[in-house]
């Protein structure tokens, strides 16, 4: 039996890792092996570990199967990877799929609702986890692919499936009667993929960002203004919704000292750094809920159709704003995870690691 390989972090600790090494494990009846080929790592991933207690994301990849102690945790990726192995109907050798993916050489799944579209993953311990991240998209049979755009898919696909729902529930409300949106750590990508859907469609948006990404948020020209975080008490005090993608406990109180009642929505949607702060939101956004509102209300091709429409407006920009930086191999995961988990990795690069 071939080797294979798994990169984990220290749950205590993200930054102290190992890599271990063990037997490509054979698919059983009803399984399909897949070698993971290409991911991606953002602040996202980050994110993922931070909250892999509180939202059960160290459950999706269980290290014990892999040799590894409880203390060791694999942080969800999102990427490709080509089934190599598999006893189900549907599901040959040589298909490609999109997906959740771990830090790993290769990932057995039990595929079900097997179609063109591509599968679920109905392993036991996955099964009460929510189920879009058990999703594995066949490129044949994905509206949203485009071969030359794999890249963008790997980093911003997740992202701004999130900022789509994130955009989308906001407008949803009626931007909860404000005038205002702000958006922190307005230079991540899933910041800019919201602001990107928000822009032009009522309230003027505002993106705080630390001083050195000043220049590169206002290039993107999906943002009204863009004001460094020290600089909150000079925003209009009118109704505003206030979309925490930062944690930072200083930047929430200060806007609630500066705007007082006129802050009509504080809503966290997601950790960039690693100050967990969701206890002190107004109310916590989490993608899956309004994706299930908008499939009953637009069916799952009508949500699929409106992604995928929204994902291309978005890619055809996207491109310039983002040099994409390619890593090979689990010694490039790594360093990229680092890179990452520090803060080393300057708003324009995306990490992408063929492994």
């Amino acid at each position: 039996m071939a080797a294979s390989w798994t990169f984990a972090v220290a749950r205590d600790d993200l930054a102290r890792t190992t890599l271990v090494e063990g037997v490509t494990p054979a698919p059983s009846e009803g399984e399909a092996l897949l070698r993971v080929d290409r991911v991606g790592l953002t602040a996202n991933n980050v994110t993922y570990a931070v909250l892999g207690e509180t939202m059960r994301y160290w459950q999706f990849f269980p290290p014990g199967p892999r040799g590894l102690g409880p203390q060791w945790g694999l942080p969800p990726l999102w990427g490709f990877a080509e089934v190599i192995e598999s006893t189900v109907a549907g599901v040959a050798p040589g298909q490609r799929v999109y997906g959740y993916l771990p830090p790993a050489g290769h990932l057995v799944v039990r595929p079900q609702r097997v179609d063109a579209s591509g599968f679920r993953d109905a392993s036991e311990h996955r099964a009460d986890l929510p189920s879009p991240y058990n999703v594995y998209r066949s490129v044949t049979g994905d509206p949203a692919y485009r071969p030359d755009q794999e890249d963008l898919l790997i980093l911003l696909r997740p992202l701004f499936f999130t900022s789509f729902m994130l955009a989308d529930q906001v407008v949803d409300n009626g931007f909860h009667g404000a005038t205002t949106v702000v958006l922190s750590s307005a230079s991540s990508k899933t910041a800019y993929a919201a602001a990107f859907e928000l822009h032009g469609r009522g309230p003027r948006l505002v993106g705080l960002t630390s001083p050195g990404n000043l220049a590169f948020t206002l290039s993107l020209g999906c943002y009204d203004a863009v004001l460094p975080y020290d600089e909150v008490d000079s925003l209009d005090v009118v109704p505003t919704v206030y979309l925490d993608l930062s944690g930072a406990p200083s930047t929430r109180t200060a806007l609630r000292q500066h705007l007082g009642d006129r802050l009509v929505r504080d809503i966290a949607v997601g950790l960039t750094n690693q100050t967990p702060n969701a206890d002190a939101a107004g109310e916590v956004f989490f993608a899956p809920t309004q994706m299930r509102k908008r499939s009953l209300d637009w069916g799952r091709d009508g949500l699929d159709r409106r992604f995928t429409e929204a994902w291309q407006r978005f890619a055809g920009l996207v491109g310039g704003w983002l040099d994409v930086r390619v890593g090979s191999g689990p010694d490039d995961l790594r360093r990229a995870w680092l890179d990452v988990l520090a803060g080393r990795t300057p708003p324009r690069v995306g990490e992408v690691v063929q492994l």
